[in-house]
């Protein structure tokens, strides 16, 4: 028996049933992403000057990664065009270009929560910061001020060694790559970090410390909310790959049998990708560039 509009459209939407199932469930996705991203927008508002984390997501690793979703999205265009037109090897390296670009964006984000794994942070107290300020600048490393009520300073980098008195780090040095830079003037002056190549270590004493850890959802909301927007999208991407693979594979056996079903079910995946593709551009200038 065979299951009808699944190849035609219905009269009363002008939509096949799969078209139809996958804007009735992107629906539910807008309103899932929406109210975290309007929590965030309350968060991000909310925060007093000086207490929002900033100098910490790698630009390029996420303009890289916008590139990369929105070239998926035109191979994976490519895919449905090429099945349209009966050219089943086109439509298989199309897809499989897709699944490649899903798979690099997924790689370059485990090396960003790797990043984030292995680096801690140190709240330092602001009467204490005169000891450590001068090296952080003779090293060129990075440092902020957070929270004006506790007046205190962040420094971020690898902990070296840790002992009952002392922390010892490798701070991490004023990035290049960012884009909301210090003050033209703040920045010019500051001395550049030694060339020689060798990793320059910082001795923080613990009783100068109010607390640290690493760079994971308990170290701050900005962190908490990252790892969730970003996570619940790479989820998204790996249940796209695991579809699309699934139709370049076992999947790609319908064609012998009905070209265009196959073509409809790649095109109800390609609107899954494109919202993907449509979510990260959202979250990369709101947690990348601000």
């Amino acid at each position: 028996m065979e299951i009808p509009y699944t190849l035609t459209a219905r009269p009363d939407t002008g939509l096949y049933n799969g078209k139809l199932g996958i804007w009735l469930f992107l629906a539910s996705e807008v309103m899932l992403f929406g109210a975290i991203f309007t929590a965030y927008l309350f968060v991000r508002l909310g925060a007093s000057d000086g207490t929002w984390p900033d100098h910490i997501q790698n630009v390029w690793y996420g303009f890289a990664n916008t590139c990369i979703l929105i070239t998926s999205s035109i191979t994976m265009v490519w895919a449905w065009v090429a099945l349209k037109e009966r050219k089943f090897n086109t439509y298989r390296l199309a897809l499989g270009l897709t699944i490649l670009c899903g798979l690099v964006f997924l790689s370059i984000k485990a090396v960003e929560y790797y990043s984030k794994y292995e680096h801690f942070g140190f709240f330092i107290k602001q009467e204490a910061m005169d000891k450590y300020q001068p090296e952080l600048q003779k090293m060129g490393a990075y440092y902020g001020a957070v929270n004006p009520f506790w007046k205190g300073f962040e420094v971020r980098g690898h902990l070296h060694e840790e002992t009952p008195e002392h922390f010892v780090i490798v701070p991490d040095q004023s990035p290049s790559y960012l884009v909301n830079f210090a003050p033209k003037d703040k920045a010019d002056s500051a001395p550049q970090a030694s060339s020689g190549g060798e990793e320059q270590t910082l001795t923080i004493d613990q009783s100068d410390v109010v607390r640290y850890g690493r760079l994971l959802p308990k170290y701050g909301t900005y962190y908490a909310i990252y790892f969730l927007v970003t996570g619940l999208h790479a989820l998204h991407i790996i249940g796209g790959v695991v579809v699309m693979t699934y139709f370049l594979t076992i999947g790609a056996r319908m064609y012998k049998r009905s070209p265009e079903q196959l073509s409809n079910r790649i095109e109800v995946t390609g609107i899954f990708w494109h919202f993907v593709d449509l979510v990260w551009i959202t979250v990369f200038p709101i947690l990348y560039l601000t």
